[in-house]
């Protein structure tokens, strides 16, 4: 199976502390990593992660509040420092243009690499990049300001050949390929065999979403129904809803409600508020609700 990894960078919210960085992650598809989002400090998180530097090529922005943003520039730079010559995707709000564009003007003057914007509408639903691997579209979310979620959708790989069938019929290498994208074998006889018999299916594409940051949002299911992973901000504890509600976050029991009513296979909450000194209660709010759920931490890294 193709490799799909998340790798979390930094779950905590606004409010910088001494146990959480702020919001980043990098997901890893078939070794093409993509960033969802750049607080402060990413950059030093994705050296802790043993990330290849080289093999990020795409950054998407959710929002514009600053622990979701502040660290694009140190990550600009340091780049420019390493002599990066690959082109710098970031995808966001359109405003992020003119706000990064005066800071890489006045301090990464004379970069070897092009940062390149493709800004969209938070509030629709598109898609915003798709290559040979993976897709990516948005997921419009509620909050106080334009945001939206990522949902990765893996694209279908090739059936696989069975070895013993290579051997018995005596396909030629130059078959397999096209045995596998989906060809009978016509044998030197003349006999065709069909390519049920030759291949076994390859595994069904995976889907990732990732939501924060949010307010309830139930319209947002059925994008995400039955996505293998779902990330999902759980700021608050049920405790301090009227705060959630405020703020326009969500608490860990409306993030596991969302996943139970989406069918997703696992759900992992993020984005926790500096209010709490141990996360563990907010896990077991959602657990309650929906079993498989585990929370986020610094260098957390799951296979999708």
């Amino acid at each position: 199976m193709e490799k799909f990894e998340l790798h979390i960078l930094g779950c905590g919210s606004a409010l910088p502390t001494m146990r959480h960085q702020a919001t980043s992650q990098v997901v890893n598809v078939r070794e093409k990593l993509f960033m969802i989002d750049c607080g402060e400090g990413t950059q030093v998180q994705l050296r802790r992660s043993r990330l290849k530097f080289s093999r990020l090529n795409h950054i998407f922005i959710s929002h514009l509040h600053g622990d979701h943003c502040f660290g694009l520039i140190g990550l600009i730079s340091t780049f420019g420092m390493l002599e990066r010559t690959a082109d710098l995707h970031i995808y966001s709000h359109p405003d992020l243009v003119n706000l990064l564009q005066t800071q890489i003007d006045y301090f990464c003057k004379g970069m070897s690499y092009q940062v390149l914007f493709h800004p969209f509408d938070p509030k629709a639903q598109m898609v915003i990049y798709d290559d040979r691997s993976v897709s990516v579209e948005t997921i419009p979310l509620r909050h106080r300001m334009p945001t939206c979620g990522f949902l990765f959708r893996e694209k279908p790989t090739l059936n696989h050949i069975r070895r013993d069938m290579i051997d018995f019929y005596h396909i030629p290498i130059w078959m397999i390929n096209r045995i596998k994208e989906g060809e009978d074998f016509i044998t030197e006889e003349g006999k065709t065999i069909p390519n049920s018999w030759l291949t076994i299916p390859s595994a069904p594409p995976r889907i990732y979403a990732y939501c924060s940051d949010t307010a309830y949002c139930p319209r947002i299911i059925e994008q995400i129904h039955g996505a293998d992973l779902l990330y999902h901000e759980a700021t608050f504890a049920d405790s301090d809803l009227v705060r959630a509600k405020q703020t326009q976050h969500s608490t860990a029991r409306q993030a596991a409600q969302i996943a139970c009513d989406a069918q997703v296979k696992r759900l992992v909450i993020g984005h926790f508020s500096a209010r709490y000194e141990d996360e563990k209660q907010l896990l077991l709010e959602a657990q309650e609700i929906f079993p498989h759920t585990v929370l986020a931490q610094e260098n957390l890294q799951l296979t999708i």
